[in-house]
């Protein structure tokens, strides 16, 4: 990996992956410094406690919260349930919890408020092959996120990228992981150090065990956080 091309990626809050798994991880985080925190092995996850969110932070998690509880329903009982699992995530991070994610890789976030959304489109079939399956490859579709960055003076920046996401799992947990970037649009200045970024992490799937640690994490410890709701025979 050329020094250019650590930099960029150190320097990269980028856009909510599921930005690992396509929504396993955009319902709970944002890629951040991803080396940085690959090498760590610190959780993509920053989230603040139920005191701390703002009405419309609390609107947003309400918003994803029906998601996510269809992911850990396939996941952990699928039941008879079929189709498809579709959804519109929307996540916003504060300028301190920017602050925060990024300081793993000893860089501040210069702008300011991030609103990101991405659409999800998941076969639900695919979820419960991964968890019965002795091994599964599973390949989804490729994924878009917009996301608005707030600047001083400065009008908001506008980022849309695209990712295919592929995870490997053996009996029910994942062991590999690839985000598999694609098309990317933003402003000249976030645009550059992002190609470099999102292009090395193609390359060297720099993200690979950060990203797999925070999809098994989501099917166990955060699909148990609504267990009352996925426990429940689907409507």
């Amino acid at each position: 990996m050329t020094r250019r091309s650590s930099h960029a990626i150190r320097l990269l809050p980028i856009a909510p992956t599921a930005i690992g798994f396509c929504l396993v991880l955009p319902l709970n985080t944002w890629v951040t410094a991803g080396q940085a925190l690959a090498e760590e092995k610190t959780s993509i996850v920053s989230g603040l406690s139920d005191a701390e969110l703002t009405p419309e932070e609390k609107a947003e998690r309400e918003a994803r919260k029906s998601c996510k509880v269809e992911l850990c329903r396939a996941f952990r009982n699928p039941g008879e349930a079929g189709g498809n699992i579709t959804c519109s995530i929307p996540k916003s991070w504060r300028k301190t919890q920017l602050d925060k994610m990024v300081s793993k890789a000893k860089v501040s976030w210069p702008w300011g408020p991030v609103h990101c959304n991405a659409n999800i489109d998941v076969e639900r079939a695919m979820l419960v092959k991964a968890m019965s399956e002795a091994k599964y490859d599973l390949k989804l579709k490729t994924h878009h996120v917009s996301c608005t960055v707030a600047r001083e003076e400065k009008e908001d920046a506008k980022i849309d990228i695209d990712f295919a996401p592929t995870v490997t799992f053996e009996k029910g947990k994942a062991v590999k992981a690839k985000i598999n970037w694609g098309q990317l649009s933003a402003p000249t200045l976030l645009k550059g150090a992002m190609w470099t970024a999102t292009g090395t992490d193609n390359t060297f799937n720099v993200l690979q065990s950060t990203l797999v640690e925070d999809i098994n994490d989501f099917i166990t410890k955060k699909c148990d956080e609504v267990k009352d709701d996925w426990s429940k025979p689907a409507p």
